[in-house]
């Protein structure tokens, strides 16, 4: 299937990046949009079909991904309807668009699907959740599969988008603090900048890949590494003195029902 993404921001350029570093599709059946074309030589370097007319690209390609600030989706919605046809697979990755306001627009024939994704799809490393409306048991495992090219993906109830948003798109800049908070701990016991950024940051990816790979609960990884008397246990002890786990959950908390 050949795949359309509106906007050639930065989510939309990594999503085109990684569909074709992961071998998903070759380049020739991605197309990227924008107005600017001239920002997206390097897409169009690699092979990747540029085009300023959004509705040239939704009647030349199958799947359409729309990734635009929230501001533009009635627009572009508007503008692209025409060349809807029932057999296109509509992907909105629009921060706060619901998926009724674009079936409102766009109708009830075709399938949408709302996908919640990270920064870390500029890697390949993010997780998405997904909800979706008018889609088959096909479909479904289409997109699942072209967002697991991208990272992890996870379906949800869409009412849970809100807290999908705040505990894995928000969660990036959390724990972003707590290895900032670690480097600046790891230079003040003795090492240079460059040193605890890199022991911070491959501890933290190990502690996650032993979550994801053993599927185990934090608490039994953290078992393996507390000794009796020892110093991580005194260091957890004096963390949580000081609110460490409840500052976390008010701080999830205050976001979402700040973006509620």
């Amino acid at each position: 299937m050949k795949i359309a993404i509106i906007g050639g921001g930065n989510l939309g350029t990594a999503i085109s990046t990684g569909l074709l570093n992961s071998n998903f599709c070759p380049a020739e059946n991605i197309t990227v949009t924008k107005r600017n074309i001239v920002t997206l030589s390097k897409l169009q370097e690699k092979g990747i079909n540029i085009y300023s007319d959004n509705v040239k690209a939704v009647t030349t390609n199958d799947v359409i991904i729309l990734a635009i600030k929230p501001f533009q989706i009635k627009e572009i919605l508007e503008e692209i309807k025409p060349a809807l046809k029932p057999n296109h697979l509509l992907i909105s990755v629009v921060t706060g668009i619901n998926l009724e306001e674009i079936k409102s627009i766009v109708g009830s024939e075709i399938a949408i699907f709302r996908a919640m994704p990270n920064t870390a799809i500029a890697i390949q490393e993010s997780i998405t959740c997904l909800s979706a409306t008018n889609t088959n048991a096909t479909q479904i495992k289409f997109v699942e599969n072209l967002f697991n090219k991208l990272g992890k993906t996870v379906n949800i109830d869409e009412k849970l988008m809100n807290a999908a948003t705040v505990l894995g798109a928000c969660g990036t800049a959390f724990a972003m603090r707590y290895i900032r908070a670690n480097i600046q701990a790891g230079i003040e016991i003795g090492f240079d900048a460059a040193t605890a950024s890199l022991i911070a940051s491959q501890t933290v990816k190990g502690a996650a890949e032993l979550l994801l790979t053993l599927k185990t609960h934090p608490e039994q990884e953290i078992d393996k590494v507390t000794t009796p008397k020892g110093c991580t246990i005194a260091g957890l002890n004096e963390m949580e003195h000081q609110g460490f786990s409840s500052s976390i959950i008010k701080g999830i908390a205050t976001s979402f029902n700040k973006i509620g």
